[in-house]
């Protein structure tokens, strides 16, 4: 059970489930993390798991964050909270989940757009004309 210098781990290393999280940088802590999973917010292999739950090379995990959902598969394990780039090794995320995740988004977008009252308001050029507008009707 040896770990390299980048902080990844051997594949007989058992590593905890809310661990992993953290050293993949989904959560910035383990106990949010935790709660995450407590929360039924995380399932791995399509199960709501406890935060002890050991991870393993190939399982795949679907998690939730704010408004977008992603499903990762484990491509290596750590305990060490390392760099993006180091974290981002650990983990690929499925094509379906990226193409699912576009899609909400553009949804997202397009419902933010057309709701009505989501204006700003006018600036001072605008109000000279609303202004302007309104001593032209009542003369």
């Amino acid at each position: 059970m040896g770990q390299t210098d980048n902080g990844r781990s051997d594949t007989h290393t058992k590593i905890r489930l809310d661990k992993w999280l953290w050293a993949a940088r989904f959560y910035k802590t383990r106990s949010i993390a935790k709660d995450m999973i407590d929360g039924g917010k995380v399932h791995y292999e399509g199960h709501r798991v406890k935060a002890s739950k050991e991870v393993s090379l190939g399982a795949q995990i679907r998690l939730r964050q704010g408004f977008d959902e992603k499903t990762v598969v484990v491509l290596s394990l750590s305990d060490r909270r390392g760099n993006a780039s180091i974290a981002a090794t650990l983990y690929e995320e499925t094509q379906e989940s990226i193409e699912k995740r576009q899609l909400a988004s553009a949804q997202r977008k397009a419902m933010n757009a057309a709701a009505p009252g989501t204006e700003s308001r006018p600036n001072k050029k605008q109000r000279r004309q609303i202004n302007q507008f309104k001593s032209q009707q009542s003369d």
